[in-house]
C-alpha cells in the first residue's frame, strides 16, 4: 500500500505557479467580449424585411410628428393661461369696459383667449344699443352668443392637432405589432429550406420584427401622456372661458338696465 501510494505522489506535478494568473487573464480576456455584446438597432434595422422597414419609417415619421406637435401645443396653451391670467387681472382691477376694449380693438394687435371673448361679446353688445327699440335682454343675447362664438374659435385653436395625438396613441402599438407579426412570418418561411432549425436561427430574423413592436410602443406612450395632460388643460380653459363668460354677462346685464 506504502509503495503505491508513494508512486502516486512521485507521477502527480505541481501545478505551475502562474497558474492562478493565467486563469484571471483568461477571465479578464472574455469579460469585455462579454460587456461590449449590445444589441445593435441600426443594424436589426437595416436586415429586416421590406416590409417591415416600411413599418419603421412610418413609426418614425409618427414619433417625430407628435414630439412636434407636443412642443408646440405646451407652448400655445401656456401662452393662453399667461394671457387669461393677465386680462383677467386687468378685468377686475376696476378698468372701465370702454377701455379694455379700445385696447383689445388697438391696430396690429391680436387678441385671444379672455380678451377675445370680452371684445366679441362688449363689441355685439355696443353694436345693439346704438340701435333704438332693442331692449335690454336683446341686447344682453346678442353679447352672449358673440361670446360663446368666439369661446368656440379659441377653444377650437387649442384643441387643434389634439386628434392626431390620439390616433397615434391608440394606432401605433397595433400598427409595430403588424410588423412584428410580419417579420417572425418571414424568418418561420425561411426556416422551410432549413433541414435542422435551432434558436440561433430564428433569432436574428425574430430581434429585427420586435424592434417593429418597440417603436410603436416608443411613439404610442409619449403621444398617450401628452394627449391626456393636453385634453385635461383645455377643459380646464373652457370651464374659465365659460365662468368668465357668465360674469361678463352678469356686468352687461346691469349695464342694459343702467341705460334703460
Amino acid at each position: 500500500m506504502i509503495p503505491l501510494l508513494a508512486a502516486l505522489q512521485a507521477a502527480a506535478e505541481p501545478l505551475p505557479e502562474d497558474a492562478p494568473a493565467n486563469a484571471a487573464q483568461a477571465v479578464a480576456g472574455t469579460a469585455p467580449a462579454v460587456a461590449h455584446n449590445g444589441i445593435d438597432m441600426l443594424a436589426l434595422a437595416l436586415h429586416a424585411s421590406l416590409p417591415v422597414q416600411l413599418v419603421m419609417l412610418l413609426l418614425l415619421f409618427a414619433s417625430v410628428a407628435s414630439w412636434v406637435i407636443i412642443f408646440r401645443k405646451k407652448r400655445v396653451l401656456d401662452r393662453a393661461e399667461r394671457e387669461a391670467d393677465g386680462f383677467e387681472e386687468r378685468f377686475w382691477s376696476g378698468t372701465e369696459l370702454s377701455r379694455l376694449y379700445a385696447g383689445a380693438t388697438e391696430r396690429n394687435r391680436e387678441v385671444g383667449g379672455l380678451e377675445a371673448i370680452f371684445e366679441g361679446g362688449f363689441r355685439e353688445f355696443d353694436r345693439v344699443r346704438q340701435r333704438r327699440g332693442m331692449d335690454a335682454r336683446a341686447r344682453l343675447e346678442g353679447a352672449q352668443r358673440a361670446m360663446r362664438a368666439a369661446a368656440s374659435r379659441e377653444l377650437d385653436g387649442l384643441e387643434r392637432n389634439l386628434e392626431f395625438l390620439a390616433n397615434v396613441g391608440s394606432i401605433a402599438p397595433y400598427v409595430g405589432l403588424f410588423g412584428t407579426v410580419w417579420g417572425i412570418m418571414v424568418s418561420f418561411q425561411g426556416l422551410a429550406n432549413v433541414k435542422e432549425a435551432t434558436i440561433a436561427t430564428v433569432a436574428p430574423g425574430i430581434s429585427e420584427a420586435l424592434i417593429a413592436t418597440a417603436m410603436g410602443l416608443f411613439a404610442a406612450i409619449p403621444a398617450v401622456w401628452a394627449y391626456n395632460r393636453f385634453a385635461t388643460k383645455v377643459e380646464r380653459m373652457s370651464v374659465r372661458y365659460d365662468t368668465f363668460s357668465e360674469e361678463f354677462s352678469s356686468i352687461l346685464q346691469r349695464q342694459a338696465h343702467a341705460d334703460d
